[in-house]
């Protein structure tokens, strides 16, 4: 596939992850933080059942990017682990295969708070 029709899947793909969480923002009454819950939810039982693998190797960024794809990697490393440590393996994969973007999220939000000022509402 040329890079060109990798971007647009990738743009696509993510997209609809986007389109599906704003109508459900605009139609029920599902607040944002149950909505990211219910994605990564999402993300960790169909990779269990097999069917978001196939996505992130067609889609790429589209799928790992969204919160989904935290799912995604949650499980992945949870799998992996279990295979590897046996139960000890299911405490431990998850955090283990997300650390750095764990990482990356506590330290750019200390960034930010040191960098803005925070005002109230």
């Amino acid at each position: 596939m040329s890079d060109i029709w990798q971007y647009v899947w990738a743009f696509s793909i993510g997209g609809a992850f986007c389109v599906i969480a704003q109508i459900l923002l605009d139609r029920t009454k599902l607040t944002p933080a149950r909505i990211l819950v219910c994605y990564v939810v999402a993300g960790v039982i169909l990779t269990a059942v097999g069917l978001y693998e196939p996505l992130v190797k067609f889609a790429g960024a589209g799928a790992t990017v969204p919160l989904t794809g935290f799912g995604y990697l949650i499980a992945k490393g949870v799998r992996e682990a279990v295979a590897e440590q046996g139960l000890l393996g299911a405490l431990t994969g998850g955090l283990g295969s997300t650390a750095g973007g764990i990482e990356a999220a506590l330290i750019f939000g200390l960034l930010a708070g040191l960098i803005f000022k925070s005002k109230p509402k």
